[in-house]
């Protein structure tokens, strides 16, 4: 059986599908502009609907908290299947609350710090949440089929991290999947009290075996920053939680460390959701488990066409390599994400011709020059260096129409002819 670091060489040392790409002008003058996104699209089918939510807050003259939050988090907690939700201002904060509600952080005495093992394949809050926190970040690399954390390499990391008080485990349910939560609850049995928390933030109403994400670990964080699958119309995030205690704290901390106006028991930080993106929020979340069956119907097409096009492949040596999903996962493909040879020349090639495409993430955490201060070094994480040279999005969301998904893939096969 190969290693990660075996199956990482093997990635990283692949030549590339072609020398030089061919270029077809004749594609570009007859492609469509396909957008990445166009949030105007979803707006128009509910414009009346969140306006009229919008109104009633106003009318409330209640903007922070009261009514609106409470009701979108009794909401939220029940998509998720989880007792507790916390609104908060963003998913940022989601994952600080997460971490301080689970009091993880520096000792008492300030002389050592607790450390959570995550993912360096992620976005930046991933980890600077954990800093923010006052804990230790600790990097274990990605499962290369799923792009999401490895529970080998999570094992590996807990048995070399002698004389460390590891406290908690952070998988990142990346790009809509969730982790394989069948091995990091095996882990935590095998080293408890572990807790795990989760990274949500591109997953709501994604499902592990049946169970969402939000109830699968001891707390979860959200975002919903305008491009998730459940936006809002700027910054804001939710905690889940399966533990009275630890929703208490949270509820605490968000509001500056108050259980009473103005008597501030713990150095807390504001970071509250407001009324207005709370209803927002709770409008939208009623069409949810729609929009995610059209992104999953959206990713198979994907799927069809670019075997259709003799694109699909099982190696990027080879071809591009279609998004993995796990059986025992139910995704809600926030991202349909592409291993592509040449990927960045491929990606100018599509902004030439008005195709939009983003890269989640060309630089992993661990080569951050702002985390230099962690220790890590190119080449300690390969499977996450192969990742970040090689993904690439493609526009994928409810409104996206079969022959703008057309457009993209014949481009990409116009790029590879």
């Amino acid at each position: 059986m190969l290693t990660l670091l075996d199956e990482a060489r093997t990635i990283m040392a692949a030549p590339p599908l072609l020398a030089t790409p061919i270029y077809h002008d004749n594609v570009a003058e007859n492609s469509q502009p396909v957008p990445m996104l166009d949030f105007s699209r979803q707006f128009a089918g509910l414009r009346e609907e969140i306006l009229s939510a919008i109104e009633k807050v106003c009318d409330s003259q209640q903007f922070i908290l009261g009514p609106a939050v409470t009701g979108f988090e009794k909401a939220a907690a029940a998509a998720c299947a989880a007792p507790h939700a916390v609104g908060c201002a963003s998913g940022t904060d989601a994952l600080w609350l997460a971490l301080a509600a689970a009091r993880i952080g520096p000792d008492a005495g300030g002389s050592s710090s607790d450390a959570v093992i995550t993912t360096p394949f992620s976005f930046f809050a991933t980890v600077s949440s954990i800093l923010r926190a006052g804990a230790k970040p600790l990097l274990a690399d990605i499962d290369p089929l799923t792009f999401n954390l490895s529970p080998t390499a999570v094992e590996e990391v807990l048995s070399s991290s002698a004389g460390q008080t590891v406290k908690a485990v952070l998988p990142v349910h990346l790009y809509g999947q969730c982790a394989d939560w069948d091995a990091f609850a095996a882990l935590r049995q095998r080293h408890h009290p572990l807790l795990l928390i989760e990274d949500a933030a591109q997953a709501f109403g994604a499902a592990w075996n049946g169970t969402p994400a939000g109830a699968l670990g001891d707390l979860a964080a959200f975002s919903f920053y305008p491009t998730k699958n459940l936006s809002a119309f700027g910054d804001a995030g939710m905690l889940a939680t399966l533990s009275a205690d630890f929703d208490e704290r949270a509820r605490m901390l968000r509001g500056h460390g108050m259980r009473r106006r103005y008597y501030h028991d713990e150095i807390g930080w504001n970071c509250r959701l407001d009324s207005i993106q709370a209803a927002v929020l709770e409008v939208k979340l009623r069409y949810l488990p729609q929009w995610n069956r059209q992104r999953r119907d959206h990713a198979a097409r994907y799927d069809r066409l670019f075997r259709a096009a003799g694109l699909a492949a099982a190696n990027v040596r080879e071809g591009i390599v279609l998004p993995f999903t796990d059986p025992r996962a139910t995704p809600v493909f926030h991202q349909y994400v592409i291993r592509a040879p040449r990927r960045d020349q491929l990606r100018q090639y599509l902004a030439d011709r008005h195709i939009g495409s983003e890269i989640y993430y060309p630089v992993p955490l661990h080569l951050q020059a702002s985390l230099a201060g962690l220790g890590y070094k190119p080449g300690d994480f390969p499977l996450s260096e192969a990742a970040a040279a090689e993904v690439l999005a493609l526009p994928i969301y409810p409104e996206i129409r079969e022959d703008e998904q057309q457009t993209v893939v014949e481009a990409i096969a116009a790029f590879y002819a």
